[in-house]
């Protein structure tokens, strides 16, 4: 899967994390609902770590496709409402 933090960089992660970033995409998107700011910021923060951290970022010039896109660090809870809800921005 590649995933692609806006503003920043494109990450290449293993088969084996995908359940982890769905897992921490679906508690953002639990936290927005209902209301809990700093909940939100706790799963959001962990995504973008797992993601930094596990992944593997890719050159600039490489062309792939991003399979998910997640929003800059400095998303506000306000915005992160229009971001995560539903199914998150990772669907089941």
């Amino acid at each position: 899967m590649i995933v692609r933090i806006s503003s920043e960089n494109q990450y290449r992660l293993d088969d084996d994390l995908i359940g982890k970033v769905n897992e921490l995409d679906n508690a953002a998107v639990a936290a927005v609902d209902a209301g809990d700011r700093e909940a939100f910021q706790r799963s959001f923060d962990q995504l973008l770590a797992l993601v930094r951290s596990e992944g593997t970022a890719l050159a600039d010039d490489d062309l792939s496709v991003s399979d998910v896109i997640l929003p800059p660090d400095d998303l506000s809870f306000e915005e992160a409402g229009e971001e995560f809800t539903g199914e998150g921005l990772i669907p089941d």
